[in-house]
């Protein structure tokens, strides 16, 4: 057993899960086996999305873990450095640091190679580093799918949830990485668990397909508002995105941009959606917005870095017309 770490109560944001290091490719166009020279920057989708809503000037948290090496001093440090939290980022005795490597072939090929053998410390977080007191009260908790891929992470995740009693906004990243997970159906019944705790979910077709068993984006967030979801949010491609509750239906197209690294584009979308919910803003405005966060990231190579401000935000939709 470790020691309970604390995250500040009252948080606008607090996010649980991946953290690691990204080593991305300074030659775009060729395999790793020609890379000849690498950046290196925070990454893991949950800290994505709380650097993401830093820089809309949250106050954000994140509650995970590093290894107890210099990757790991680096990222506690990072998280700092762009305006969130770390006091609930651990330190792991025994699991290195995590680190990913992508390949760029522009605009739609990304691949993503994981180094996370055995197992990596964000999904050793235990239910006993938890505040549960500050997972109440933070306005917006954030967690993923693949935190429930493996234990002590499972455990602590559904701890995390039944602490914070589906208060709004509660927010499922439905986030599927199948080389996480020995089994699929493992996926869609922690899936399931997870999504009659929460209620705004966000996810593409095919993420959509393992959590309820739908591909089309209706009867999928048809199928998510049956379960007690208040939003249900379904990623289009290339047709944008669709936003749904029990009164109002919402579908708005990309924002163009010349894509350098999709990769990243989803969890600035996370963390300017989070900023729209506290604002309290129509679902309309709140999608447009997200919608220009990611494409800015999209836009750029790194992905915790490449988050955008408002005033960034603004002035592409206002450039846009939008």
């Amino acid at each position: 057993m470790h020691d309970s770490v604390e995250t500040e109560p009252g948080a606008d944001l607090i996010a649980l899960g991946r953290l690691g290091v990204d080593l991305y490719p300074l030659q775009h166009g060729v395999g790793l086996e020609d890379v000849s020279t690498f950046g290196k920057f925070l990454g893991g989708s949950a800290a994505n999305v709380t650097v993401a809503a830093a820089r809309h000037g949250r106050a954000s948290g994140l509650v995970s873990r590093v290894g107890d090496d210099p990757f790991g001093r680096y990222l506690l440090a990072e998280l700092g450095r762009l305006g969130v939290d770390p006091s609930a980022v651990g330190v792991d005795p025994v699991l290195k640091t995590p680190i990913t490597f992508c390949e760029i072939f522009p605009p739609d090929d990304f691949p993503l190679y994981f180094y996370r053998e055995p197992s990596a410390p964000d999904l050793n977080i235990e239910a006993s580093d938890l505040d549960a007191e500050s997972l109440r009260r933070a306005r917006i908790l954030w967690l993923t799918l693949t935190g429930f891929s493996r234990e002590p992470s499972r455990s602590a995740h559904i701890a995390a949830l039944d602490a914070r009693e589906r208060r709004s906004h509660t927010v499922l990243d439905l986030d599927f990485r199948p080389m996480f997970w020995n089994d699929r159906a493992d996926a869609t019944a922690f899936a399931q668990h997870a999504i009659g705790h929460v209620d705004v979910v966000v996810g593409n077709r095919e993420e959509c397909e393992v959590a309820v068993g739908e591909t089309d984006p209706d009867r999928a967030a048809d199928a998510l508002l049956a379960r007690g979801v208040s939003l249900a949010i379904v990623k289009l491609g290339p047709r944008g995105v669709l936003a749904r509750t029990a009164d109002e239906s919402v579908i708005v197209p990309p924002h163009p941009v010349e894509v350098v690294n999709g990769l990243g584009a989803g969890d600035a979308f996370g963390g300017a959606l989070c900023h729209g919910l506290l604002e309290g803003w129509e679902l309309e405005r709140m999608l447009r917005f997200a919608n220009a966060a990611g494409a800015i990231v999209a836009s750029r190579l790194e992905c915790s870095t490449a988050m955008p401000t408002t005033a960034e935000v603004e002035a592409v939709l206002a450039e846009a017309g939008r």
